[in-house]
């Protein structure tokens, strides 16, 4: 198969072997002295095309001369910006992310140049057309351009245009601060008792024989949700608490500046009606009214569940007046359901070892979509644990795409989980899609939350690499952000039904059996702690809104105004926004989109009945949902796909613990 791009051929050319030069689903991987040569390349090539566009006769405008040409100028900054985007999040070498980084940094600034220009605008003003796919290219460029301040006097255009490069800066330097943490903790035997054996027999010490524990998502979960000694997880938690630091609020503080003023000087008053907009809700109204029906919902249960958890610590430690505290609340609800429920996340591991329920899930989604995984060695990796898959329709034997996973925790490596969206699909363009899940999971199988959170974001990788889109800039996950996590959310479910766990067997026939009355349990134990759980994420969001009023505020000060307000309050010395990456990559002003697109997740979930395995619904969601990506609209989508108009009451049955 032939490259899309002289650059990706040059840059494919400069990193493999001539065999893998022409390989499929192949990410390229520049070494740091490579990579400012390539980035140079493909801003220089941007450029020729953006002028070719520019001086375009206005008669000559079409669908080719312009929506085409728009097309090959993101497949090219995409060639090169999605190997860079994801090196510098997930490169074992430190050369390579900072050189990624500052390359990430040039190609983002890129379209604040580019959208600002008035003739470049023109041409896609001009264009006329009556097909719908075309129309919402051209629109989503449009408002691009808008976005960017074309229609701005030139001296506001430039003030916008630094406070764009200034504010992907920021949200660089505030990531790399979380990723690059090196915090680590020594703790004795006996201040980890209730820990896992698992946990300790391969762990480093420190010259006085305590052993090392990082900030890593498995390290967090081995304490908070086992140690019983009280100043332990405390101690763990308050650090877990102030990653970022001062440094990034420092950062946040700016950010918060920054939007506001890039609000005004583009006619609003406040920056989360100006970036809402554009999204589904469609004002700060329509999203401070969601929150507050969300909080009715979950208020009263919330404490209900508190207090239960305390009445959890009284029996853990013999004190009647213990005093449920924030650190507490994770092993608590272990203790909970382990007694109310019979379930043990320790078990629920050993049930899930780690390859089995990889194998499992795509096992799952490929009979559920009608396509097979195969893996694919030859593909070049970045790190030796990294698999790579290549993706066949199973009708037309058609090659569709390549995914990589790259499942555990390492120095420097990104610290949550997230689907990069490598490269996106174009049928126009002949260019097939690549996706990577990056996760920070244990080697040791998943518990009920880990299981969750796999499922959630294959979703996100399928959204990705099933789409068939006509224009990269619609393809996947590009779609609007309130509705992002739609597709993700749905496909938890799949994690947790005696329809797809009847397969587990098949993918790995030594394995101990799926036990079912363990599952009925986790599924029990799913209606505890729907009131924490969604009152947390009504916190973050209500707090995000807060940040992006027409009245400038402390972000941290703002954080600890309203977790004062909650059952546990506020404990001093913690610094939660500055480790909360989704202010500054993307969901400010955004963050209610997790609940907001939940509500479609969950109503489209019910069209499956009884039966999540049913191929013919499936083929349907997959051919409406995922191969559309955004070049239709979320709402037609979804109202497609039901075959009637949404409703929250799923969403809200779910919330307050009903299932």
């Amino acid at each position: 198969m032939k490259l899309q791009t002289p650059l990706l051929a040059a840059l494919a050319a400069l990193v493999f072997s001539p065999t893998m030069a022409a390989q499929r689903g192949a990410i390229a991987q520049p070494s740091a002295q490579q990579i400012p040569k390539l980035c140079a390349q493909s801003i220089a090539q941007a450029r020729t095309r953006i002028a070719k566009i520019k001086k375009l006769p206005l008669q000559q405008v079409s669908a080719k001369t312009v929506l085409h040409a728009w097309n090959a100028l993101d497949m090219g900054l995409q060639d090169i910006g999605g190997p860079i985007g994801l090196l510098s999040e997930t490169s074992t070498d430190p050369a390579v992310r900072k050189a990624a980084e500052a390359c990430d940094l040039l190609l983002s600034a890129l379209p604040n140049e580019y959208l600002q220009s008035e003739a470049l605008f023109q041409r896609v003003k001009a264009l006329q057309t009556t097909d719908p796919i075309d129309a919402m290219a051209r629109q989503s460029i449009l408002d691009d351009f808008e976005e960017r301040g074309v229609s701005l006097p030139a001296a506001k255009r430039d003030r916008a245009k630094a406070i764009f490069e200034r504010l992907d800066k920021l949200s660089q330097d505030f990531a790399r601060n979380v990723r690059d943490t090196k915090t680590t903790l020594a703790f004795s035997e006996a201040e980890l008792q209730g820990v896992l054996p698992s946990a300790l027999t391969t762990r480093a010490k420190d010259a006085q024989g305590n052993y090392l524990f990082g900030l890593d998502y498995p390290e967090y979960d081995a304490i908070m949700n086992n140690v019983v000694v009280d100043g332990t997880r405390k101690s763990f938690w308050m650090a877990f608490q102030q990653r970022g630091g001062q440094p990034n609020l420092d950062l946040l503080k700016e950010a918060v500046q920054l939007r506001l003023e890039l609000a005004q000087l583009m006619g609003e008053t406040n920056f989360a009606d100006w970036t809402i907009k554009r999204k589904m809700a469609g004002s700060a109204q329509a999203v401070n009214r969601f929150l507050d029906d969300v909080n009715g919902r979950v208020e009263a249960l919330e404490r209900k569940e508190l207090d239960a958890l305390r009445v959890e610590k009284v029996s853990l430690t013999g004190y009647k007046d213990a005093v449920l505290k924030r650190w507490d609340v994770s092993l608590m609800q272990q203790r909970l359901k382990k007694a109310r429920y019979s379930v043990d996340q320790n078990e629920v591991r050993a049930q899930f070892p780690t390859d089995p329920t990889v194998a499992w899930m795509m096992k799952v989604t490929s009979q559920l979509y009608g396509v097979q995984f195969k893996p694919n060695k030859t593909l070049p990796v970045w790190q030796a644990d990294v698999r790579a898959y290549d993706v066949f329709d199973n009708k037309s034997g058609r090659y569709l795409s390549s995914f990589y996973l790259d499942l555990f925790p390492r120095d420097g490596k990104y610290k949550h989980a997230a689907a990069f969206p490598v490269r996106g699909v174009s049928v126009l363009a002949g260019r097939t899609p690549v996706s990577v899940l990056v996760t920070n999971f244990s080697r040791e199988g998943f518990d009920q939350r880990e299981l969750e959170t796999l499922f959630h974001e294959f979703g996100h990788i399928m959204h990705g690499v099933l789409s068939q889109t006509r224009y990269v800039l619609n393809a996947g996950t590009g779609v609007k952000r309130d509705f992002v996590e739609a597709p993700s959310q749905m496909y938890e479910e799949w994690s947790r039904r005696p329809e797809t766990l009847a397969l587990f067997a098949e993918v790995c026939p030594t394995c101990k059996p799926i036990d079912p009355k363990l599952i009925e349990r986790m599924n029990a134990s799913r209606a505890f702690g729907k009131g924490l759980q969604y009152a947390r994420q009504r916190l973050y969001a209500a707090w995000d809104m807060s940040l992006h009023t027409p009245t400038l505020v402390d972000p941290m000060q703002a954080w600890i105004d309203l977790e004062s307000k909650t059952p546990l309050g506020y404990v001093p010395g913690t610094m939660v926004p500055a480790g909360f990456g989704h202010v500054m990559g993307g969901y400010q002003a955004g963050y209610y989109g997790y609940m907001w697109s939940e509500v479609l997740a969950l109503d489209m979930r019910s069209a499956f009945g009884d039966n999540v395995m049913d191929p013919a619904v499936g083929a349907r969601y997959r051919h409406l949902i995922l191969e559309s990506g955004g070049q239709r609209a979320p709402s037609e989508l979804v109202e497609a796909f039901l075959q009637r108009k949404p409703s929250p009451d799923a969403f809200f049955k779910e919330i307050s613990g009903q299932q």
